[in-house]
């Protein structure tokens, strides 16, 4: 299943590349305010865990392993959603997520005023942000994942650097989708900034109130765009 229009005068590469500044955002929360743990990059979690279980100073084995199992169900219900809008119009599909994944968000902040990063506890508080965290960005990569926009998964980044530089004119190739590639990077690269100095300076409150924000705008604009009326490709 793919949405319609993923390219030309679609808005969903804009949608794709805001979505991705989240991403930066989410990593920063969870590496450096749930000590040491991906909510966003199932890579660097699986990383992270396989340091933890060898016994590793500051690597624990339950945030990554509730960061994953949260991240799969996520993605399962997502995957199982997208289905179920397949023949109607993509905005529908597209506002359904983000208000979903903005209310997930939301609640993390909630939960997020009564943890003390300095202490990481209370530890309830500590999982339900990494569940909740998880869980939306699972359910994210998933619905991206169904859209099929080349070069804009929105949370990794190994694959777009290596084509960014195999398809360059200094390999031989053709510079395919170069300007998307480089938009993708900086904009992880910028969340992630924005979001340190939000954990630094204000806790983990303020950066998941602006991931969510950002979510249901972005979508909300893209929603309005004539080319969001197209329906969902099965």
């Amino acid at each position: 299943m793919s949405a319609p229009a993923a390219s030309g005068t679609s808005p969903l590469p804009i949608l794709l590349l805001l979505l991705s500044v989240t991403t930066g955002l989410v990593d920063a929360v969870s590496v450096l305010g749930l000590g040491k743990v991906f909510t966003a990059n199932m890579t660097g979690n699986i990383v992270f865990l396989g340091f933890a279980v060898v016994g590793t100073p500051g690597f624990r084995v339950l945030p990554a392993v509730a960061a994953l199992l949260s991240f799969l169900t996520g993605a399962l219900i997502a995957g199982r959603l997208g289905r179920t809008f397949a023949g109607r119009p993509m905005r529908h599909w597209l506002l359904t997520a983000a208000l979903f994944e903005t209310a997930l968000f939301w609640i993390a902040a909630a939960v997020a005023a009564g943890f003390d990063v300095g202490t990481q506890a209370p530890p309830a508080a500590l999982y339900a942000i990494i569940a909740l965290t998880g869980f939306a960005m699972g359910f994210r990569n998933a619905t991206v994942r169904q859209m099929k926009v080349p070069d804009l998964t929105t949370t990794v980044l190994t694959l777009t650097l290596t084509g960014l530089a195999a398809d360059s004119g200094l390999a031989g190739g053709a510079n395919t989708n170069a300007r998307r590639r480089m938009a993708s990077v900086a904009a992880i690269f910028l969340g992630a900034a924005l979001g340190a100095v939000m954990v630094m300076q204000s806790g983990l409150v303020l950066p998941l109130v602006v991931v969510g924000a950002l979510v249901l705008a972005g979508t909300a604009f893209c929603a309005l765009h004539p080319a969001s009326t197209a329906p969902v490709a099965a």
